[in-house]
């Protein structure tokens, strides 16, 4: 399981990147913090609000992706608890971050969260693949 969540993730880091300062590091940590707590409220606009428009595009309401989440991600969906644990630039205009969960089971996932800065400055979430954190049961 590491071996296949290491090659991902060096996958996804390499390629061109940007320099990455402490203030887009930030937004875009406020971006997935923003996302998850709203899974967690049931705030299904504030939650579409952070992913980007590519994702919109393949659930037009903020109900339909709630639901795809809700059925998909249950341990975003409904984190018991959840860190950013890693920011890295990824690619011209992009930003990966490493985030850990763990469940309403208590099972500890992990989540690599992809985002892309938009033409007005915000970063927003275009991607997340989660597996189970090495050692975890269940």
């Amino acid at each position: 399981m590491r071996a296949v969540l290491a090659l991902f993730v060096l996958a996804f880091l390499s390629g061109p990147t940007f320099a990455a300062d402490e203030a887009a590091q930030s937004q875009a940590r406020a971006t997935v913090e923003r996302q998850i707590e709203a899974f967690r409220k049931d705030d299904a606009a504030t939650a579409y609000a952070q992913a980007a428009p590519a994702i919109q595009s393949m659930f037009p309401s903020p109900d339909s992706f709630i639901a795809m989440v809700r059925s998909g991600y249950k341990p975003v969906y409904r984190a018991r608890r959840f860190s950013v644990d890693r920011i890295e630039p990824a690619g011209e205009d992009g930003m990966a971050l490493g985030v850990s969960l763990q469940d309403e089971e208590g099972v500890d996932w992990m989540a690599l969260y992809s985002l892309e800065k938009q033409s007005d400055g915000a970063w927003r979430i275009n991607g997340c693949k989660l597996v189970k954190a090495p050692g975890s049961a269940a």
